[in-house]
């Protein structure tokens, strides 16, 4: 950013460079309480950004904008715009705010030679444009001025929007080639600024989701968490903080994608309704995995329609019903929902495999085979180990309940696939299946997997799927080794909260003792449930007494 540049506006610059976000912002703010200037309200938006706090981050932008553009700042204004652009399409999914913008930044460049700054705006009239070719064609001439002038930051963010459009159009390995390369690059440094690598891992999340690419995904934030440890989280935009709080799921994560997933809650909300319910859905998803079903139920009932969202929330919703017994309700949803999917391979699949599931449940074996067999047809189109290993497994259990043996093997190359992928969820469920399958031929194998299975539950707060491994080992005469779940992994004030829940006070009453905001209060108690892997505010109050014991307890204050 161009600019006159002084004390303390320089030192804002300074610690925004290196990635000190708290001190940038405390710089931005005196240097405005000294008196308003275009640098300083650019620089604290950007501070603001990467603090999260997107609707204050966009007021200042703005304002930016406008000081700038009463300067004469051609430059500068046009930057701005930009950013205003693509903030507007990523975080609040507002495409006529952000086709102004852009429109503005190309009418204030119009008499200026071409160069990188022409760039970011084709890059921002390229971004989650749903024109490909146009979207590709804007981006490729960004690749071109970016080489030109050497700007590796603009030609690293091109790349990966190009790899992203080109996933998009089917060329999965040739666009997964090129975020690879902008990945690779970016995370090593080669850019000079620490955004190129929040868009850079915003498309590579994006893309891992069209394709059902989930390993890669994981694979690449595993990289980036060094990045995080150090800058914060680099999926600034709500849709990226929404994919990456899925991924975060499948990996066992579950603490993390919770926060992911809330901050792209508090991003969206009142701002951007179809992300919001794309949020509240995958929250949702992680819900049923943690068992907390009423939990799920209430967030599902939230969600309005929205086609790909409904699909998500229409197959939560029959996982809830299966969960509860209801395997004949579950796959009339899911038969229902099977009608309108054929575009979306992931949800394809997952509505297959839920389909397989309910319908051995119900004793519909011919279901349950043809769903099978038309999921092993989808993971072979995707190439994806993910879809292979759903296949493997659906296969694997329609063969054991129709009493061929062999069907263990599909079970075990299943479970193969999900070690390989480290979904610590996914590899439990496939070894309770195997130990159930090899109980009667290989006892002692079918006893060191549900061992396993179980322990993996209890680690992950998988409460339903803990309680059925826990009555199998007990079936077998064994007793699992109880022990507190998540004791140590409470912060001090979430343990305060955990005493509050021990004598049994409400949200309210606890914000009052505490001195916090009853949305706060709200919060630790949905952090302590996760972390323990607790179902509801009964099991925490028990969980309370348990763990703290009677010394440790507050008094309940007299009505």
């Amino acid at each position: 950013m161009v600019g006159v540049a002084v004390e303390p506006t320089a030192n804002g610059f300074g610690a925004l460079a290196e990635g000190r976000w708290s001190d940038a912002r405390v710089a931005f703010e005196a240097a405005l309480a000294d008196g308003e200037t275009a640098e300083a309200c650019f620089g604290l938006a950007m501070a603001l950004w990467w603090m999260g706090e997107n609707h204050a981050c966009v007021e200042r932008c703005s304002r930016a904008f406008a000081l700038f553009s009463q300067l004469g700042d051609v430059q500068n204004a046009a930057q701005c715009a930009v950013w205003l652009a693509i903030t507007y399409k990523a975080n609040f999914a507002n495409f006529a705010a952000a086709n102004g913008w852009i429109g503005r930044a190309e009418r204030l460049l119009e008499p200026c030679d071409v160069g990188p700054l022409h760039g970011w705006v084709w890059i921002a009239r390229g971004y989650r444009m749903r024109d490909l070719d146009a979207a590709a064609e804007f981006t490729e001439r960004a690749v071109r001025v970016a080489r030109a002038a050497r700007d590796r930051d603009l030609e690293l963010v091109a790349l990966a929007q190009l790899g992203l459009i080109r996933v998009g159009k089917g060329e999965i390995d040739a666009g997964f080639g090129l975020i690879d390369e902008a990945m690779a690059a970016a995370l090593a440094g080669e850019g000079s600024s620490l955004d190129t690598v929040v868009y850079a891992c915003c498309d590579m999340l994006n893309a891992c989701e069209l394709a059902s690419d989930i390993e890669r995904a994981a694979q690449w934030c595993r990289v980036a968490d060094e990045f995080v440890a150090r800058y914060g989280c680099p999926f600034l935009y709500a849709e990226c903080r929404i994919y990456y709080g899925s991924v975060l799921t499948a990996k066992g994560r579950w603490s993390d994608a919770e926060r992911e997933l809330g901050a792209g809650l508090r991003i969206t909300e009142g701002a951007c309704p179809g992300l919001y319910r794309r949020a509240l859905t995958r929250l949702a998803g992680l819900r049923v995995r943690q068992g907390r079903l009423e939990e799920a139920e209430q967030l599902l009932a939230n969600h309005a329609q929205g086609v790909e969202v409904e699909a998500e929330a229409t197959l939560l919703t029959a996982a809830v019903c299966l969960a509860r017994g209801d395997a004949a309700a579950a796959g009339r949803m899911v038969e229902q929902r099977l009608r309108h999917l054929a575009d979306h391979r992931s949800h394809l699949a997952g509505a297959l495999d839920l389909l397989v599931e309910a319908c051995i449940a119900a004793g519909q074996l011919d279901v349950a085979s043809s769903a099978a067999e038309r999921l092993e047809a989808t993971a072979e189109a995707a190439r994806s180990q993910h879809l292979n290993a759903l296949a493997a497994g659906a296969r694997g259990r329609v063969a054991l309940a129709r009493g061929d043996t062999g069907g263990v093997v599909h079970l075990e190359a299943a479970l193969e696939l999900w070690c390989g992928m480290e979904l610590p969820l996914e590899m439990a469920r496939t070894r309770f299946e195997l130990a159930r399958a090899l109980v009667g031929n290989e006892p002692d194998t079918a006893i060191a997997h549900v061992r396993q299975a179980w322990a993996a539950f209890e680690e992950l707060g998988a409460s339903i799927d803990a309680d059925r491994a826990a009555a199998f080992l007990r079936s077998l005469g064994l007793v699992p080794r109880t022990r507190p779940r998540g004791a140590g992994v409470l912060s001090v004030r979430e343990r305060e909260v955990l005493q509050l829940l021990g004598v049994g006070l409400s949200n309210p009453e606890m914000a009052d003792r505490l001195h916090i905001s009853r949305k706060t209060a709200s919060h630790h108690v949905s952090n302590i449930l996760t972390k323990l892997g607790l179902r509801n505010r009964a099991e925490a109050a028990a969980h309370a007494t348990a763990l703290l014991g009677e010394s440790d307890r507050p008094m309940r204050p007299r009505a």
